[in-house]
């Protein structure tokens, strides 16, 4: 049995190392474009984590991932999240995560509505100039 162990324990040392890029997925010398992942199915074991990938081209993929329970729910996130167009555990991403964000654009504030023509306005500072000359307005210096 220890042997069993010991054995097991040395295999899933040797396991390819596994990185997750803004562009892709990296699991020993082969990387997987985020594009190219259309389902990505979870097991009920968390530690170990072990995650079956179904890509556009070409077999299944079967990622182990032997760390620590928290890192093994990062990992198994960041992927779920970096999948944009794959099916999770066979929902479709954006009913999971919504849809993904949009970079916001500052747009231009739009010009405040005109509430009088050009002759009105005239007409009004006309009208606000008689009744400064006249006195009829308050001052703001007192």
């Amino acid at each position: 049995m220890l042997f069993l162990s010991a054995l097991s324990a040395a295999w899933l040392a040797v396991r390819p190392r596994i990185d997750v890029n803004p562009e892709n997925l990296v699991v020993g010398r082969r990387s997987i474009a985020w594009a190219s992942i259309r389902r990505v199915d979870q097991t009920n074991w968390i530690s170990p984590l072990v995650v079956h990938l179904a890509l556009v081209d070409g077999p299944p993929l079967r990622i182990l991932y032997p760390g620590h329970a928290d890192q093994c729910r990062q990992l198994l996130r960041l992927i779920q999240q970096r999948c944009t167009q794959a099916l999770i555990n066979g929902v479709p991403h954006s009913r999971i995560f919504g849809e993904p964000a949009q970079p916001h654009v500052e747009r231009p504030a739009p010009p405040p509505p005109r509430v009088l023509s050009d002759e009105d306005a005239a007409e009004v500072e006309r009208m606000f100039q008689i009744l400064r000359s006249a006195g009829r307005l308050d001052n703001d210096d007192k």
